[in-house]
């Protein structure tokens, strides 16, 4: 049995939590912010301390990130583009231990179409 991708990343949000735009700017200077595009998207602009680590080598990355090492109950704010690869990442971020990830709904596309304040 084939899935698509929009089918992986529904199941990945039946099972992570996603937090909408107002809880993901609670979550500024009090939680790790990991941008899972790839680095042309981050260099486009990204969130303010953002950490970029894209979603393709993110299980390989994870670890070794001197932010990242021994934060497993740490508070993380996952986003991507538009939701899709966060939600991906926070699900395998959750596999990993990393239990108190969240996925930002909408993502980067979502949040500066807002107007929030973006680096």
């Amino acid at each position: 049995m084939t899935v698509t991708a929009q089918e992986l990343v529904a199941a990945a949000k039946q099972q992570i939590t996603e937090i909408d735009l107002t809880a993901a700017q609670g979550q500024l200077g009090g939680s790790l912010i990991l941008d899972v595009r790839e680095p042309a998207e981050y260099a486009a602009g990204h969130l303010p301390g953002a950490i970029n680590i894209p979603r393709g080598v993110l299980e390989f990355k994870i670890d070794s990130h001197p932010d990242f090492q021994g934060k497993q109950q740490s508070a993380i704010m996952v986003y991507c583009q538009t939701g899709g690869r966060s939600a991906l990442a926070t699900q395998t971020l959750n596999q990993l231990g990393y239990s108190s990830a969240v996925s930002m709904a909408g993502g980067f596309k979502a949040w500066s179409e807002s107007g929030l304040s973006i680096d």
